[in-house]
Parts: C-alpha cells; sequence; structure tokens
C-alpha cells in the first residue's frame, strides 16, 4: 500500500460530538483544525456545534432502550457501517481514530479517562447491601454496564498495535498500572481560545456579570465549574465554607446536576445564603468574569479544563493533585494545589489566604495567564496531526513489506 496522495481519510468514532462536554469537545476542536489536511469522517449517533460543511458525518441510528442496551446497540452497528464502509464503498478509511475505547482495534484511541480507575473508586459504594432494595435494579444495570466498558477497555488499551493518546501524564501512568501499557504514551494538552478566555475580557464583563449574580463589591466569589458535584470537590469546598463562616465568601456551582441532593446537603450545612447553584451557559467566560478564585478539588479527573480556562482569565486557581490541570501547575507560582482533595480545612487556609492577600491573588492571576499562553487547541492538534502522521507512515511501510515479501 502505497502513501496516499490525497487527503488521508481519518474515521472517528464517538457515539456523540459537541462542546458540551469535556472528552468531546478535545476531540472536536482538535478535529475542526484537522479538516483542510484530512478529510473526516463521524460516525456518531448526535453532532452538534460542529460545521458539517468540513466533515461527513455517518449518523448511527439511536434508539430509546436503557443506557445499556443502547450502548451495545451502538458498539455493533457502528462496527458494520465503519466495515461496510471500508469493504465496500470504493473510499477506505486510512486511519480509525476512536474516542475512548469505543472501537478496540482502532489504529489511535484518544484516552479521556481511564474508566478502570473510576469503577475501582465507586466500587465499594454499589455494593447491593449498601443500598436500599428499590435501587437494585439501577444498581444492577449500572454493574452490568461498567462490567462492559472494562471489557473494551481491556482489549482496546492491551491491544500493542493501538496508538493510545493521553491529555495528562496522571492518565499515562493509570495504563500502565490497569492494562500493563509500558510504552510511551503521548500526551497532547488540551488547548484553550485565548480570544475568549483572557484578563482583558474578565475586566470588560466584570461589572455586570458581579451585578447580574447579585454580588456585592465585599463578597469573595469562589467558583467551580463541573458535573458530577461528588467528584468535582463539591462536598469539601462546602466543609472549607462551613469554616469560613466569618468571612464574606460566596461559593458559585456552575453544573448541569443541581439535584435535591446536594440542595439538601446545601440547606443542612446553613449554606444557602453563601451558596449560588447556576445553569451552564455558552459564554462561561462571563461566570469566570464575576468571580475572584477557581477552585477545583476534584477527588480525581485526568484532566479538567475549566481550571485552565480560568487561569487564561486571569483569576488565581486552587486545582488538585488529583487531576490532570496540576501539571500545568506550579504551586504557589500561578497556582495552588490541594494535596489531598478531601482535606477540608487545608483547602479553607488557601481560600483564605487568597481573600486576604490581595497581593498575592493578583500575582498569581498574571502568572496563570502567562502560563496558560502555552496550550492552544492549534498546538495540540498539530502534536496530534504528526501522531496520525507517523501511524499512517508505519501502516503504509509495514503493507509494503507485505507486499515485498508475497511471491
Amino acid at each position: 500500500m502505497a502513501t496516499p496522495t490525497h487527503r488521508p481519510r481519518l474515521a472517528v468514532i464517538s457515539p456523540f460530538v459537541d462542546k458540551s462536554h469535556g472528552s468531546e469537545r478535545i476531540m472536536l476542536e482538535w478535529l475542526s483544525r484537522l479538516s483542510d489536511s484530512h478529510e473526516i469522517h463521524f460516525y456518531s449517533q448526535r453532532v452538534e456545534d460542529a460545521d458539517l460543511s468540513r466533515f461527513v458525518w455517518h449518523r448511527i441510528p439511536k434508539l430509546s432502550l436503557p443506557h445499556l442496551l443502547d450502548f451495545l446497540w451502538w458498539l455493533a452497528v457502528c462496527r458494520i457501517w465503519v466495515g461496510w464502509r471500508n469493504r465496500f464503498s470504493g473510499a477506505r478509511h486510512d486511519l480509525i481514530l476512536s474516542s475512548g475505547a469505543n472501537y478496540p482495534g482502532a489504529d489511535v484511541i484518544c484516552v479521556h479517562i481511564v474508566f478502570a480507575e473510576y469503577v475501582e473508586r465507586v466500587r465499594p459504594d454499589m455494593k447491593l447491601l449498601r443500598n436500599s432494595i428499590w435501587d437494585w435494579p439501577r444498581l444492577i444495570h449500572r454493574k452490568l454496564y461498567y462490567g462492559l466498558a472494562l471489557s473494551l477497555e481491556n482489549r482496546a488499551y492491551r491491544n500493542q498495535g493501538t496508538v493510545l493518546v493521553v491529555n495528562s501524564k496522571k492518565s499515562a501512568r493509570e495504563l500502565e498500572r490497569y492494562y500493563g501499557r509500558e510504552d510511551t504514551i503521548p500526551v497532547v494538552r488540551p488547548g484553550i481560545d485565548h480570544s475568549v478566555f483572557n484578563p482583558q475580557m474578565r475586566a470588560l464583563l466584570r461589572e455586570r456579570a458581579r451585578n447580574e449574580l447579585g454580588l456585592t463589591s465585599e463578597e469573595f466569589a469562589v467558583i467551580l465549574v463541573g458535573n458530577d458535584w461528588l467528584n468535582k470537590g463539591a462536598g469539601v469546598l462546602l466543609q472549607a465554607l462551613e469554616r469560613l463562616r466569618n468571612l464574606p465568601i460566596r461559593l458559585l456551582i456552575v453544573s448541569r446536576e443541581v439535584s435535591q441532593h446536594w440542595d439538601r446537603l446545601i440547606d443542612e450545612k446553613g449554606l444557602r445564603a453563601r451558596v449560588r447553584p447556576l445553569a451552564p451557559r455558552r459564554d462561561i467566560e462571563f461566570y469566570y468574569a464575576a468571580a475572584d478564585a477557581c477552585a477545583a478539588p476534584s477527588l480525581q479527573d485526568a484532566y479538567s479544563m475549566p481550571p485552565a480556562e480560568a487561569m487564561a482569565c486571569g483569576l488565581p486557581v486552587i486545582v488538585s493533585a488529583a487531576a490532570g490541570v496540576s501539571e500545568i501547575v506550579t504551586d504557589r507560582e500561578d497556582g495552588l494545589i490541594l494535596a489531598d482533595p478531601r482535606d477540608a480545612s487545608s483547602l479553607a487556609t488557601m481560600i483564605q489566604r487568597l481573600y486576604e492577600d490581595v497581593d498575592s491573588r493578583r500575582r498569581l492571576g498574571e502568572r496563570a495567564a502567562e502560563t496558560s499562553r502555552m496550550y492552544t487547541w492549534e498546538s495540540g492538534a498539530d502534536e496530534l496531526a504528526a501522531i496520525l502522521d507517523d501511524v499512517l507512515r508505519r501502516k503504509s511501510s509495514a503493507a509494503t513489506q507485505t507486499l515485498t515479501q508475497e511471491p
């Protein structure tokens, strides 16, 4: 097989593509910048936020089924559709790129989360005898789904013929721990749109944002952005806020998942007047403009983009050492790193320091903005393109070698 003279034809496997979810947004941002040099085909059930004049979308039908059955349907139909195109269409894909373990045997897989680590962490909470009998059907369904996901990861990530790409060294270590991947795994950091996230935009929006959210000039606003409140560290933030009752500190939580459980917990702690749940909005920079600091004490995160975007806005950030984004932060230079994401006392001390020390807060924010400029979507797309080109060259070389050895 000779190296193709056309634009490399790339099949991208992802159940959905949009900019509302971290992993999918990362993929779309990179691929949007590769669409001039690559012919990109999405195999997805849903595509949003993408200029479809620059891509080809092969829509995988979505059925109204329980999550497990819908996922099985997706896996089967996607493989049939990709295989059919490669075998019968006359326009074979040069490379298959999968978002996560959706397509074992793909040439390249972008690993945005090592699911085995997540399952290990939540498994104790899924024991049937620790839950009400009324929750058993939901837990059994979840156990079956998790079992399938782990089986797919095992097949996909142990395959030495597949190149794995991660967003952090943390994920690379997890792949070695759970799946024995001791090869060098390329780390490609997510980028930041610096035309949107920058100190000038924050200053421009600040007065209007604080007025709209009802924040006074005396109040110090700490922002947490992300879904799955428990994993993002909302619990430890509430504990820290309890320790800071005498200070005018307000917590802004931006999430799609404002549940009755968290509402009840906020009320039980007597923090209703100090915590403001907020619905996500496209112009998330509006919320960053209203804030004075960003806290992201995640229990676990392969990366976590909101703290990086907050840094670009010039906000001082507190990040968890358990999140991959901490790898771009130098503690006490351009941010603060919380060594133990469950340590509410240390988190409270960090927040109080930012509140009281205006000079330190300003210095951390300025240096955070400087650090963030190293990370762009263009540089990440270039790194991914280089990886794809290398894989394509090796495939072409292997195919040529096979042809020359045939009698």
